[in-house]
């Protein structure tokens, strides 16, 4: 892989050393195609947070009125930033009435059970609002990825996905569906961020670890798990995410400008970013 006239040697990536490479650090932030050279400048960013989360309560209280239902999906390239850009949602918002679920491995009887019957019971009833971090789509990523499916499994799922998300629109959920993408190099640098820094070791498992070396069998089951759940009932909406501040805030404006709710404050929403957020091939099929 190229950018800006340079190679990376990817194979030759060592996360245990204690620097990160300099070709690494210096194409991070345009990698994958990404439009801004430079992050987001903080004042801005912290201003226009606070209005969006101001925004996101008066969603929530309009949700709880009217006994709406909404569930937020958050995919993505590991390290992409799903977990930080739900905790800014979750910030003030009532936690009576929103929840993230964040399922781990299933456990024996639940690899008995329909596959999605364990995120059905994590939907949300009336007046409330889940964040789900990774779904159902585990199936189509990192399982199809690691060899824990079989085809048939993933054959179904592609058939069966699209079913039950329609299931849910027609009950009346609103479901919005988010894949986080960053580029390699930024992706590289995230991990090695992770892998030294002891407040985030948490975050990487073994399963991260084995994806450094899975880029391209990652993007492969991407671009297929698109062509299969893509639909007019359940859309998706990619966000570039190598600057985490604009990718906290283009999320929040992608739901908030799509629920009429009351008292909206359209100036302070404004539209998502359309080079940062959006749909169609641009978005879907690059690296």
């Amino acid at each position: 892989m190229s950018s800006m006239g340079k190679t990376i040697d990817f194979a030759g990536f060592n996360l245990d050393e204690p620097e990160l490479p300099g070709e690494i650090d210096e194409q991070a932030m345009l990698s994958g195609g990404y439009p801004y050279a430079k992050r987001m400048p903080r004042k801005k960013y912290e201003k226009e947070l606070r209005l969006l989360q101001i925004e996101l309560l008066k969603l929530q209280r309009w949700s709880r009125a009217q006994g709406e239902r909404i569930v937020i999906v958050f995919e993505g390239r590991d390290t992409a930033g799903k977990g930080g850009t739900i905790k800014r949602f979750m910030e003030h918002l009532n936690p009576r009435h929103a929840r993230a679920v964040a399922l781990s491995k299933p456990t024996e009887a639940e690899r008995g059970q329909w596959y999605f019957q364990r995120y059905a019971a994590q939907l949300p009833t009336a007046g409330d609002i889940v964040l789900f971090d990774r779904s159902w789509y585990n199936r189509a990523g990192v399982e199809r990825v690691m060899g824990f499916c079989t085809d048939d499994q993933l054959r179904k799922f592609f058939e069966e996905a699209p079913q039950f998300e329609a299931m849910l629109a027609r009950d009346g959920i609103r479901l919005i569906k988010f894949w986080l993408t960053i580029g390699r190099p930024m992706q590289l640098k995230r991990f090695h961020a992770r892998q030294h820094d002891p407040l985030k070791q948490w975050k990487l498992s073994s399963i991260d670890l084995a994806a450094l070396s899975k880029w391209d069998d990652y993007t492969a089951a991407k671009k297929e798990l698109f062509h299969h759940t893509h639909t007019g009932a359940a859309p998706w909406t990619v966000i570039r995410a190598n600057d985490k501040r604009r990718t906290r805030l283009n999320a929040m404006r992608h739901v908030l400008a799509g629920i009429d709710y009351a008292e909206k404050d359209a100036a302070a929403v404004a539209e998502p970013d359309p080079e940062i957020a959006g749909s169609g091939d641009a978005f879907f099929f690059d690296a």
